[in-house]
C-alpha cells in the first residue's frame, strides 16, 4: 500500500505534484520531463528521487535511458488528491499538451523509420519476419471472417489473407506505407482489402466490427502495449480472437535505433498479464523460431478470445 501519510509533504510540492500527474499517464525520462516542465535536470533528478523513496514511483531501464512510472496504481486518497490538484494547478494544462508534444515525437520517430522502408520490405531484413512465424499464424485462421492487421506495414500478411478472408483492413501510421499497400492491393485486384491510416492503439475501426485482430511484429513499437491490446479489444466481436507474433525479449540494445523498436521485445509473462488485462481469455502463448544468425532472436506467438 503507498504510504499516503507519510507523503503528505510530498504532495504539498507543486512540482512534485505535477510529476505525479505526468507519470500517472505516461513513463517519463528525466530528458522529456525536462522539456514538459521546463526545469534542470539536477531538480528533475531531486524530485524524482524524494517520490521513489517514498515508493510513489518507481523506474526501468531501457537502453540508454531510465524511465520513471507509477510504482503502483495510483488509487484511493492519494488518487483523490492528484485528481483535484489536476484542476488547482495552472501548468497542468500546460503539462498535458506538452506530453501529447512527447508522444507525437516518439510516434513521429517510429513513423519516420517505415516511411524510408516503404517498399523495401521482403528486400531488407526486419527482426522476427519469418516464414515460420507467420506459418503459424495462418494455422489461426479458419473461414471467411474479417480480419484487422493492425501495424500492418505495406500490408505483405494482408495481402496473404485478402485471399480467403471476407475482409481485411490494415492500418499502419506510415503515409507511406499505407500508400504503397493501397497501390498493391489494386494492381493485385484486392477488393475486399482496405488500408487506413492510423495507429495502433487507437485503430479507426468501428467497436465490435471484426472476427479476428492481427498484431503481427508491430506490439513492440507500440508507445503503450496495453492501449494497443485494449485497442484491439476493443474493436473485436465478442467471441473474436486476437493472435499476435512479436520478439521474446531480448537484450539487443541496438534494435531501438536499427528497427526503431520501443520494446526490447517481451516475455510469455509480460505478454500473459497484457492479454488478460485487457480482457483476453483462453490465452495461449508459445515460442515459436529462434533465428541462427547473431542476435539470435525468438519469435513469441499468442492467442487469445474476447
Amino acid at each position: 500500500m503507498i504510504p499516503i501519510v507519510k507523503s503528505l509533504k510530498l504532495l504539498a510540492d507543486p512540482t512534485r505534484l505535477r510529476l505525479l500527474l505526468l507519470l500517472g499517464e505516461e513513463e517519463l525520462s528525466v530528458v522529456e520531463l525536462q522539456e514538459i516542465l521546463g526545469m534542470g535536470q539536477s531538480r528533475i533528478s531531486s524530485h524524482l528521487a524524494q517520490l521513489k523513496a517514498a515508493k510513489l514511483v518507481s523506474d526501468r531501464r531501457a537502453g540508454k535511458n531510465i524511465y520513471y512510472g507509477p510504482a503502483a496504481p495510483f488509487e484511493g486518497p492519494l488518487k483523490e488528491i492528484l485528481a483535484a490538484s489536476a484542476g488547482e494547478i495552472a501548468e497542468a494544462a500546460h503539462d498535458r499538451a506538452a506530453l501529447q508534444l512527447i508522444r507525437h515525437k516518439r510516434q513521429d520517430k517510429v513513423r519516420d523509420y517505415f516511411n524510408k522502408l516503404a517498399g523495401k520490405f521482403g528486400r531488407s531484413y526486419c527482426p522476427g519476419r519469418s516464414w515460420k512465424g507467420f506459418a503459424h499464424m495462418l494455422l489461426a485462421l479458419v473461414g471467411p471472417i474479417t480480419v484487422a492487421d493492425l501495424g500492418a506495414g505495406e500490408g505483405t500478411f494482408s495481402q496473404l489473407l485478402a485471399r480467403r478472408a471476407k475482409a481485411v483492413i490494415a492500418v499502419d501510421n506510415s503515409e507511406k506505407m499505407v500508400e504503397f499497400g493501397s497501390r498493391l492491393a489494386r494492381e493485385h485486384g484486392f477488393a475486399n482489402l482496405e488500408y487506413r491510416l492510423g495507429d495502433i492503439e487507437a485503430p479507426p475501426i468501428a467497436d465490435a466490427s471484426v472476427d479476428l485482430v492481427l498484431l503481427s511484429q508491430a506490439l513492440h513499437h507500440a508507445l503503450n502495449p496495453a492501449r494497443a491490446i485494449a485497442a484491439a479489444h476493443r474493436i473485436l466481436k465478442p467471441g473474436g480472437r486476437i493472435v499476435l507474433l512479436d520478439l521474446l525479449a531480448h537484450q539487443f540494445e541496438s534494435a531501438r535505433e536499427l528497427y526503431a523498436d520501443l520494446w526490447l521485445g517481451f516475455s510469455e509473462v509480460q505478454i500473459d498479464s497484457l492479454l488478460r488485462n485487457g480482457g483476453f481469455r483462453d490465452i495461449d502463448i508459445t515460442v515459436v523460431d529462434r533465428e541462427a544468425e547473431s542476435p539470435h532472436f525468438q519469435t513469441l506467438f499468442a492467442t487469445g478470445i474476447k
